[in-house]
């Protein structure tokens, strides 16, 4: 763990100095938290909700609603599409910390350094993985516990405030969030092993954000909602893909032939 905890120390006094690495880590989370509290307070400063009824609000979503009143159902609706963006934020930012570690340490040469040190692929990609996934669901955490205390202030109605923060939601940020971290730094890792531009890297990196895009828009489309099993399945499956992302970016990263490729 010291091996780690140095490569972490290492990764973070390099990565932040690029900065449009900053600026993600700093100002997506605000604009993405604050997306949600705006549309929060239109919706509950606005009586009619800007017209939208309970016959604009697909069927099965009002299974979800329960004993909501129609109101109620109507902004738990227009707000919950922007919930995944709680899911977006741990995709994002360590994609882009990770998919810079690597390739960024061949263009400013300190890359063979490290490998000629005694620490071992699993311990150089951990400490790489670590240092991406712990700014972008850290500050997710922290964004989602900002739009709780915001909700309370803003809604008008404490049972939507209630749903928005149940068990659901919060199994979503705080238990598949850092698995869709995880997921990203693997694949980042894995393009950035491979990619000889820091550009080219964190452009092919952030195709991972591809299927929780699909689940947005499905969402906004009406294709399926977000619920209990839902969450659950993507728990379940993302734990899976994470183990075999893992596996595969090690196997992947390999110190001689990156060295000589590099060369």
């Amino acid at each position: 763990m010291d091996k780690i905890w140095v490569i972490m120390r290492k990764e973070w006094s390099e990565v932040f100095k690029n900065r449009f690495v900053f600026f993600t880590v700093a100002f997506l989370p605000l604009v993405l938290t604050a997306l949600p509290l705006i549309m929060l307070y239109a919706t509950g400063s606005s009586g009619d909700l800007s017209g939208l009824s309970a016959t604009d609000i697909p069927g099965r979503f009002t299974v979800l609603c329960g004993e909501m009143s129609e109101g109620e159902c109507a902004q738990y609706f227009l707000v919950s599409q922007f919930m995944l963006f709680f899911m977006l934020m741990p995709l994002m930012i360590p994609v882009t910390i990770a998919s810079y570690s690597i390739v960024g340490e061949k263009t400013t040469r300190t890359l063979e350094p490290v490998l000629a040190t005694p620490v071992t692929t699993l311990e150089l990609l951990a400490g790489k993985a670590l240092a991406a996934a712990i700014p972008g669901v850290g500050v997710t955490w922290i964004g989602f516990i900002v739009f709780a205390f915001g909700a309370r202030l803003i809604a008008t109605s404490p049972v939507v405030v209630a749903r928005l923060t149940n068990p659901l939601w919060l199994m979503a940020i705080f238990v598949v969030g850092p698995l869709l971290a995880v997921a990203s730094v693997s694949v980042a890792v894995m393009v950035s092993s491979r990619a000889n531009d820091p550009r080219v890297a964190e452009q092919l990196s952030m195709l991972v954000i591809l299927p929780l895009l699909a689940v947005f828009f499905g969402q906004i489309a009406g294709f399926f909602f977000i619920n209990e099993r839902l969450i659950l399945w993507m728990a379940v499956v993302l734990a899976v893909i994470d183990v075999g992302l893992l596996a595969f970016a090690t196997q992947l990263f390999q110190r001689e032939t990156i060295l000589t490729r590099w060369k």
